[in-house]
């Protein structure tokens, strides 16, 4: 590999993270690790994909709710989703655990897995990010997704760790 991290500036950080799988990957070297032991984790929001203004997963549960109201308008007339379908704002900043919730469940749930899967995914593929202007798909963090394939390529298995339902988060990396 020529360049395993191509987007990266050439600073010491970088420099660290070649030399430290370097060393954990030559058996000769005294802090050789074993394939079978190389994990690296990693945060998913806001250090492989965008969390600003809102989680990525905020985005599609507005976009579903809307949906879900549209085919059964008499949603759009009851707490909490009718403050999404109308963007209330001030309403939505009086809302707890119990509203979230009901949002979170109702966008998400009452479906096969594989449904569920495939409405996240086609939401992916064309959901654009409101201040970028750019799909969400393609509002990765570029260094963090070659760091990742990096380590990958040299034996390590990587986890991402988030806050995010998990349902959503294998169908958008499998959207990729």
């Amino acid at each position: 590999m020529l360049n395993p991290l191509p987007s990266w500036h050439d600073t010491p950080t970088r420099q660290i993270i070649l030399d430290f799988v370097t060393a954990v990957t030559t058996e000769e070297h005294s802090d050789f690790v074993p394939p079978a032991e190389r994990i690296a984790t990693f945060d998913n929001d806001g250090t492989l994909w965008c969390e600003r203004p809102i989680q990525i997963q905020v985005f599609f549960l507005i976009d579903r709710i809307k949906s879900m109201a549209a085919e059964n308008p008499a949603l759009a007339t009851q707490q909490p989703f009718k403050a999404i379908v109308e963007q209330d704002l001030e309403t939505l900043k009086t809302f707890g655990k119990k509203e979230l919730l009901i949002l979170f469940f109702s966008s998400h749930t009452a479906m096969p897995p594989e449904e569920f899967a495939q409405l996240a995914q086609t939401w992916f593929e064309s959901a654009t990010h409101p201040r970028f202007k750019r799909l969400f798909k393609q509002c990765v963090f570029q260094p963090m997704v070659e760091l990742l394939n990096y380590l990958r390529s040299n034996g390590f298995k990587t986890f991402i760790v988030t806050g995010g339902g998990i349902e959503f988060v294998h169908a958008l990396i499998f959207a990729r």
